[in-house]
């Protein structure tokens, strides 16, 4: 199988570099990576503010950690092509006829070892409902969820429990919405319920 992302496992160098910017900002990681399967799309919520980015990079990788995000073709043109991909960037071909679901699950089931990151409420403002393709992902490609965290009130990001996905997904969305509920945000006014949009 096609394994170009490698190990799961981040560097020294960055991973040293990601435990002592937590310090420096008062945080602490969370997460016992050997429980880890070697295939999972990681959420995060609730995503209120673009600090969310950066401490969430820096708790993954300060768990010694790499994982996966996605970007246009054209952003991982020379010169920040290469230091993209090696931050986790995966270049997507927003021309094609597949949708970014059927390319995730794709690119997972290519993958022996990756992990995928999403915010499902896909923008930093308040949003009446969460972009569901985090949970088809996962689904499709028969992977679980992982419940990625930045809890502001107590400056603690990390790993929370897995889900193995049912395919009910208002029922399932019961079970992510329990855990999310105790999770404080940058800007908790920003936080919208998890709710789906109903056809």
């Amino acid at each position: 199988m096609n394994n170009e992302l490698g190990s799961l496992k981040v560097n020294i160098i960055l991973k040293t570099l990601a435990l002592w910017f937590i310090a420096l900002m008062g945080w602490k990681a969370e997460g016992d990576i050997h429980l880890l399967p070697k295939k999972f799309v990681a959420i995060l919520a609730p995503h209120t503010s673009n600090w969310d980015l950066f401490f969430i990079m820096g708790v993954i990788f300060a768990l010694g950690l790499k994982f996966n995000w996605f970007g246009k073709k054209e952003a991982f043109r020379w010169p920040l092509g290469g230091l993209l991909k090696r931050l986790g960037g995966i270049p997507i071909e927003r021309s094609t006829h597949k949708n970014m679901v059927q390319q995730t699950v794709e690119l997972i089931r290519s993958r022996d070892q990756v992990i995928v990151g999403i915010t499902p409420e896909g923008t930093r403002s308040n949003t009446k409902y969460w972009k569901t393709g985090f949970y088809y992902i996962a689904h499709q490609a028969a992977v679980p969820i992982i419940f990625a965290f930045l809890d502001y009130g107590r400056k603690v990001g990390g790993l929370g429990p897995r889900m193995e996905t049912t395919g009910d997904i208002e029922e399932d969305l019961k079970v992510i919405r329990g855990y999310y509920k105790g999770i404080t945000a940058k800007y908790p006014e920003c936080v919208g319920e998890v709710v789906i949009r109903l056809h």
